[in-house]
């Protein structure tokens, strides 16, 4: 055990894919971290059995209608208090007694919640990417006003930060980010019309929740990804790069002005990488499966098909727009990764309610923090409206 204090971790989306796994981590390292909140949207009765568990001072639902559910499952244990509701996650995020806050919540509801934790001084180990597209100018700086560390949790950022660390005086030329390609690589436009649901939530390499998933098929993932690397390294439109590697051996790479190349590699498991945002500066020994070049005899890479996966493109024209532009196609992503979950627009369909959002949205080259509230909402109301004329 160690002879320094627990790090406190309020952990926002306990009970998602990134969530879950969090918490393996902090299983696995015993005395180093301690939970002080947990949060999920509406899988009460996981949040519960979390908490009975970890016994946080506080736990938030945000479906209000399960609060009543999880004040009862939880009136045994009155260390913990049970909140409910946005409002509440955003006022926990930023409670004075914790050390760091992982976002693991998925979509736009992160922003304000890790806007608040960033202004109580804490630091963010990010794994809710959709808070640096919506608004990356604005999490920079304020990152920057209050002096907190931005620990990247996805394993394409982690990758580029792991890279980055000791290389402070060397200038990067590009970052190459690497995309499995999902499970649809190589088909063309008119075999993704055909694609199903059940299709595309089979991931080759990765176990994750649905919505990321689906955005992984469609390459939007990648898209989010490359805006998210902009802001977290401060790197202009053109020195970002995407290589297609089915084997999601290589998590990204830098190139350093001297044409060096430096890359993170390891087997396709996202414990690694949270355990490295939330122990940095530290690397904590652990039992995790280790790679082998062995067993991977080959290692492959190949360009992205933008014209085919067309989220791609869209989300470098939203880049390098700015403004609230890469606010909108997030929105209109959401709205219509949803829609695609309920059968009710195609594969391809999805990329057309993105680009037509785009054009209709108003768009504002300086958004404040309200203006991306209100672009977010606009985005969602035409988004919708596209998808229900085409019922």
């Amino acid at each position: 055990m160690p002879s320094e204090l627990p790090k406190r971790v309020t952990l926002l989306g306990s009970t998602g894919s990134i969530g879950t796994q969090a918490l393996d981590v902090i299983r696995s390292q015993p005395g180093r971290f301690t939970l002080t909140a947990l949060s999920a949207q509406s899988n009460a009765e996981l949040l519960v059995a979390q908490a009975r568990e970890f016994r946080p001072a506080a736990v938030v639902i945000g479906d209000e209608s399960k609060y009543a559910q999880v004040r009862a499952a939880l009136a045994g244990q009155p260390e913990t208090e049970v909140l409910a509701g946005a409002e509440a996650l955003t006022e926990v995020a930023g409670r004075p007694a914790t050390d760091v806050v992982l976002t693991a919540m998925m979509g736009y509801a992160g922003l304000l919640p890790t806007v608040a934790a960033i202004r109580a001084g804490k630091d963010i180990a990010l794994a809710n990417k959709e808070t640096l597209v919506v608004a990356g100018q604005l999490i920079t700086d304020l990152v920057r006003e209050y002096g907190v560390r931005l620990l990247p949790v996805d394993s394409e950022h982690s990758a580029i930060f792991q890279c980055l660390v000791g290389e402070e005086q060397n200038p990067v030329e590009k970052i190459i980010l690497t995309a499995s390609g999902g499970p649809f690589r190589g088909r063309n436009r008119a075999q993704l019309a055909q694609v199903t649901r059940a299709q595309a939530l089979k991931h080759p390499n990765w176990d994750m929740g649905a919505k990321i998933t689906i955005d992984s098929a469609s390459l939007m993932n990648k898209g989010l990804e490359v805006m998210e690397a902009k802001w977290l390294f401060g790197l202009g439109n053109d020195q970002i790069d995407v290589v297609v590697h089915p084997q999601s051996i290589v998590h990204s790479l830098v190139q350093f002005e001297d044409g060096s190349l430096k890359a993170q590699l390891g087997l396709p498991d996202m414990k690694l990488p949270i355990q490295y945002a939330l122990g940095y500066p530290q690397r904590l020994a652990n039992s995790f499966p280790r790679f082998s070049f062995l067993n991977y005899p080959q290692l492959t890479f190949e360009p992205a098909d933008t014209d085919t996966f067309r989220n791609l493109a869209l989300a470098f024209e939203a880049m390098r727009r700015g403004g609230n532009a890469p606010c909108v196609l997030n929105a209109a992503n959401e709205i219509a990764v949803a829609a695609f979950l309920r059968d009710e627009i195609g594969f391809l369909e999805m990329s057309d309610v993105v680009e037509t959002s785009l054009a209709r949205v108003s768009y504002l080259a300086t958004p404040s923090l309200n203006d991306y509230v209100l672009t977010d909402q606009e985005t969602r109301r035409v988004a919708a409206d596209l998808i229900g004329a085409r019922a």
